[in-house]
């Protein structure tokens, strides 16, 4: 069960990946939405691994 859904996790990331290149060289509107809430999903993701890492810090290390 869990196999099934990290492959189907997979088929959504890299059909958002194919949607970014494909309105990159002019594809239809549909494409265009889906590759704007893919970008905006990566930096999401982005920033809360940023701040997830911010707070694991040692104290040591003189940030």
């Amino acid at each position: 069960m869990v196999g099934a859904v990290l492959i189907g996790l997979l088929v959504l990331v890299l059909a958002g990946c194919g949607c970014v290149v494909w309105a990159d060289r002019g594809g239809p509107g549909w494409v265009r939405v889906v590759a704007t809430l893919t970008i905006r999903a990566g930096d999401a993701l982005r920033t809360y691994a940023r701040r997830s890492r911010r707070g694991k810090g040692s104290g040591g290390g003189g940030d």
